[in-house]
C-alpha cells in the first residue's frame, strides 16, 4: 500500500518523517529515490531529528556511510551510493553488516546497488513539484 504526502514547504517535513517511521514496522532499510536536489538528505535530516538525534546530518557522498545516534542510543546509518561505480565497492565496505544489523539504514541512490538491497525495503519516491513543493510516495 502506498501512502502519498504532498508538502509545500520544508517546515512540513517532520510529518513526512513521522509517516516513514510509522511505515517501517519491523523493516529497517529505507531507500530514497529522487532526482539530484529532490531533498533526500534534507528528509533524512528530518528523520534523524524525529528519532531524537542531535548529530549533524550531511550527505556521506565520499565516505559512503555516516552514523548517527538516536535518542534511544540506537544507530542510524545514512548511505549515499551516488559515487559507486561497481558493486564490489559496496561489498568492500561491508554493506551486509549494516543492512542486516537491525539498525535503521537510510539509503540514497539505491539504484547503484539495486541487486544488494534486501527484499523488504521501504521505498520513498520524491517528486519535485516546484521549488518548495514535493510529493512523497511511501511504499
Amino acid at each position: 500500500m502506498t501512502k502519498t504526502i504532498h508538502i509545500t514547504s520544508e517546515e512540513e517535513l517532520p510529518q513526512v518523517a513521522a509517516a516513514i517511521l510509522e511505515a517501517t514496522g519491523h523493516r529497517t532499510v529505507v531507500v530514497f529515490r529522487g532526482e539530484m536536489g529532490a531533498g533526500k538528505t534534507t528528509l533524512i535530516r528530518a528523520i534523524a531529528a524525529a528519532l531524537g538525534s542531535a548529530d549533524t546530518v550531511t550527505s556521506p557522498t565520499f565516505a559512503l556511510v555516516n552514523q548517527y545516534k538516536g535518542a534511544d542510543g540506537r544507530n542510524i546509518y545514512h548511505f549515499d551510493f551516488y559515487r559507486i561505480d561497481d558493486l564490489r565497492e559496496a561489498y568492500d565496505f561491508g554493506y551486509e553488516e549494516y543492512f542486516y544489523s537491525g539498525d535503521l539504514c537510510l539509503v540514497e541512490w539505491p539504484e547503484k546497488i539495486e541487486a544488494l538491497l534486501p527484499d523488504d525495503v521501504i521505498t520513498v519516491r520524491i517528486t519535485v513539484d516546484s521549488e518548495t513543493a514535493r510529493t512523497f510516495e511511501i511504499e
